[in-house]
């Protein structure tokens, strides 16, 4: 948690790239489960660096490709590509780079094709690459370049130069820089913060570009030496900022209360609204362990999916006994699945522990009778528990997936997404996520794997409910902050369609040691726990930790506060502030830093904000920085005293030791809170003329 505490708070302020070797799968530890046996520690990096926001490369050359793009082309928003070239050739290889990198070339607008054909010759290519043909003039060059800036659906322009003996490349180049720093649509001049942030270039060759080159980089244009290379950096972009975006999430833990007593449930991952009874489930894990058992058998384990609103099948218990299967087999209606049950196996697809669409008393008899003593003749030493029959789930245009869950030895527990299958070779398409997890969370995890374009819809299958599968994620992520027991999980397969989710089989080891539990979560989870809501003169507080939707009612706050006000507390004069600065005061790292506010309901009934005591720990957590701002409308009102109270418990109950600031000497209601509170004061300084102030809490 140290570690993904400092690089969040680092990729927040510039880009990071890493590159780690040690991708080898060797000394993978067997498990019980295929998530397990799926989470290699190397996925668990890559999950954790994308998570902190950071871009992970693979070798030294993609990361002087990766320097070079973040350098000059991060404020690059587009996520398609128009490659614009004079060598045929040279945009096929780009457009092969783009399709093995899984870049999208942009299709281009009807207007923007039409105004191409009115410019450039009969034999262009009509199409993206847009290939404006070996001979081109300057005039083509540019008369290209503004057709494309001018629309937004080109999406990021990639240049790729062919030298000619027509015309100069330097011609071209300064022809074009010049273009591109007219105040055109969608082209900008570049800057000290990324270059140009539609355009990036490739001039092929050495000598006979060199110059061209030159004046390229000269004015902020990023540049490469090949095709593949350009693709390969803008794909490296597209995956820095979704990382990006994933550091501003910081989802909370959702309340758990007991479900309602009418026994109705919410949809599919309504965790919150469903209700959980966190005691009934810890019960039956705790029994579990009592009797010396790690793994919970079938049942079991969906009883505590069915607890965290995950559907699953119906499922009947048997005796050992063919005719006890086949009789449950009827009355639950045929054709039905017929399970394997013991405490000793956990994959029972391994010992022949399944049997699939039996549709009739006889069929079940047989599979029952045969399944026995296929299983005492491989595993003689495992208790057999009896049998499990549940209904076939027959949907149409259905997807098989597996989600699961495992404890990785530095990172804590994870959470794993992919194709379904019934050994490890076959779920070969997945990605893991670090939880907590909150929807966007759990839509960009889906997002990273092949399967995802399947779940969007193709020809006559139409898109599954996403939504409820993603649901389904948030769960099992809220299932690993409150059951500490849990050491791994598989949904698998879990099937998903347009209609819904619903777990065909699932299985739950447990480990004494309690290695889950939100306190284990390698990324602190919002601290909902410390929100209170109390009464003050006479209107209803709500006072609770800052979160990063919190931005634009932050900035409404700072406009409102008196210039003076603001210069005694933060030594802070200007009136504006930018979008990357309120980012920092909203999008916080609980585990070192803290802001609690004070928010109430204004004369609208919106919410407002009308104080903040912020504090900023060091790395050790032994001191911690504060400092309070209030309205300057509600000064010598005690919101302060209220706030800094709240802060002080606050950071006693972290851990943290000292709590310190640095006071102007002429703010004496500050002094005097300090006072009234215990802190120390220190010798006033004479050259700024501010006072320290401390308080040990610990």
């Amino acid at each position: 948690r140290k570690f993904m505490s400092a690089a969040r708070a680092a990729a927040r302020n510039k880009p990071v790239i890493v590159i780690k070797a040690g991708r080898s799968q060797q000394g993978q530890r067997a498990a019980a489960s295929h998530t397990g046996a799926l989470a290699g520690s190397d996925l668990v990096y890559d999950a954790a660096i994308a998570r902190a926001g950071m871009l992970r490369v693979d070798t030294l050359q993609q990361l002087f490709l990766a320097a070079e793009t973040l350098t000059r082309f991060r404020n690059n928003r587009c996520d398609e590509l128009t490659i614009l070239t004079n060598g045929g050739g040279a945009g096929v290889m780009a457009a092969d780079a783009a399709s093995h990198a899984g870049v999208k070339l942009a299709d281009l607008a009807p207007a923007t094709l039409q105004r191409l054909d009115a410019t450039l010759p009969a034999n262009w290519s009509h199409g993206n690459p847009v290939d404006i043909i070996g001979d081109a003039p300057v005039e083509r060059y540019v008369q290209a370049l503004q057709a494309l800036a001018d629309d937004p659906a080109a999406g990021a322009v990639l240049f790729i130069h062919a030298p000619t003996a027509i015309v100069p490349s330097v011609a071209i180049a300064r022809a074009m820089v010049q273009a591109v720093a007219a105040p055109a649509k969608g082209v900008t001049p570049g800057d000290a913060q990324g270059g140009v942030p539609r355009l990036m270039a490739c001039w092929l060759g050495e000598a006979a570009v060199a110059e061209a080159r030159q004046v390229f980089q000269d004015a902020g244009i990023a540049g490469y030496l090949t095709p593949e290379d350009a693709v390969r950096a803008f794909s490296m972009l597209v995956t820095y900022r979704r990382n990006q975006a994933q550091l501003i999430e910081t989802p909370a833990l959702l309340p758990t209360p007991k479900p309602p007593a009418d026994g109705t449930r919410a949809h599919v991952g309504s965790v919150s609204s469903v209700g959980i009874d966190t005691t009934a489930v810890r019960a039956l894990l705790q029994q579990a362990l009592a009797e010396g058992r790690e793994m919970l058998t079938e049942p079991e384990a969906k009883a505590v999916l069915a607890a965290y609103a995950i559907p699953v099948t119906a499922t009947r218990c048997t005796p050992a006994q063919a005719d006890a299967a086949a009789d449950a087999a009827q009355a639950i209606g045929l054709p039905v699945a017929l399970k394997i049950l013991s405490r000793d196996i956990s994959h029972k697809s391994d010992v022949g522990g399944v049997a699939l669409n039996l549709d009739n008393p006889a069929a079940v008899r047989d599979a029952a009778q045969a399944m026995l003593a296929r299983v005492q003749q491989l595993r003689p030493d495992a208790q057999i528990d009896g049998f499990t029959v549940q209904a076939m789930v027959r949907r149409p245009h259905a997807h098989e997936l597996i989600v699961g869950a495992s404890i990785d030895s530095v990172f804590g527990p994870v959470i794993l997404f992919g194709q379904g299958g019934t050994s490890v070779e076959v779920v070969a398409d997945r990605a893991l996520a670090l939880p907590p997890l909150n929807a966007a969370l759990a839509r960009a995890l889906v997002q990273r794997t092949q399967v995802a374009r399947l779940l969007g819809g193709y020809r006559d299958t139409p898109a599954a409910d996403q939504a409820a599968l993603h649901g389904v994620l948030v769960a099992v992520s809220q299932l690993l902050a409150d059951l500490p027991e849990v050491a791994e999980l598989d949904i698998n397969p879990l099937i998903v369609n347009h209609q819904g989710v619903i777990a065909l089989d699932a299985r739950i080891r447990l480990s004494a040691q309690a290695p889950a539990g939100a306190q284990h979560f390698a990324i602190r989870p919002y601290p909902a726990q410390l929100v209170e809501t109390v009464d003050w003169q006479g209107r209803q507080l709500t006072l609770r930790p800052v979160r990063p939707e919190d931005e634009a009612q932050h900035l409404a706050f700072l406009a409102r506060l008196d210039p003076v006000d603001l210069r005694m507390r933060v030594f802070y004069s200007r009136r504006s502030i930018e979008h990357s600065e309120l980012a920092r005061l909203t999008q916080i790292d609980y585990e070192r830093e803290m802001a609690i506010l004070a928010v109430a309901a204004g004369p609208d009934g919106v919410e407002e904000t009308l104080g903040v005591a912020r504090a900023v720990a060091d790395p050790d957590n032994c001191d911690a920085e504060f400092g309070i701002i209030v309205r300057s409308d509600l000064k010598g009102s005690g919101l302060g005293r209220l706030l800094l109270r709240k802060l002080i418990g606050t950071l006693r109950a972290q851990g943290t030791q000292r709590l310190v600031a640095t006071v102007l000497a002429r703010n004496s209601p500050m002094l005097a809170l300090a006072r009234e509170l215990g802190f120390e004061q220190g010798t006033a300084d004479e050259d700024d003329e501010t006072v320290p102030i401390r308080l040990r809490l610990r």
